[in-house]
């Protein structure tokens, strides 16, 4: 099976980040307007978290709370799991599973180069297994 960096590198988006001074509003907006679950928090350049539709239900709207009043840096995930670009898409998967958690943040030496979800996970798995069966296929029927 292949790794994270198969994942990447079909990826036609970069991944969406947002300061951890912004408010949870217009974090909401943002993953509105790109049709994503999760945004990297990035301050100067540099990886500090991750903000996800789950942080959003559980941190702000059970407790209460207003999204146009609470900071990012106030709810966001700090330290999230992360991945390298050499994970196994098993360990992913495996790690997704354990840690009921539906976004690795891609980090190699220190440095953010992608995040994958376990909806990029799936694709990647059905694909390769449809390649392999298809290859399966051929070699059987000699066509």
């Amino acid at each position: 099976m292949g790794k994270v960096r198969n994942i990447l590198e079909t990826k036609k988006t970069a991944p969406v980040s947002i300061h951890p001074d912004n408010t949870v509003f217009e974090a909401l907006e943002l993953m509105f307007e790109k049709n994503i679950g999760a945004l990297l928090v990035m301050e100067q350049k540099r990886f500090i978290g991750i903000f996800t539709e789950r942080d959003y239900a559980r941190k702000v709207i059970l407790r209460g709370k207003a999204s146009k009043e609470i900071m990012i840096r106030e709810i966001m995930t700090e330290h999230p799991v992360t991945v390298s670009s050499d994970t196994s898409i098993e360990d992913c998967m495996a790690l997704m599973t354990d840690k009921f958690i539906r976004h690795l943040p891609v980090v190699d030496d220190e440095e953010l180069i992608g995040i994958i979800s376990i909806g990029d996970v799936v694709k990647y798995i059905i694909e390769d297994q449809q390649f392999i069966i298809g290859n399966l296929k051929h070699y059987i029927t000699g066509i």
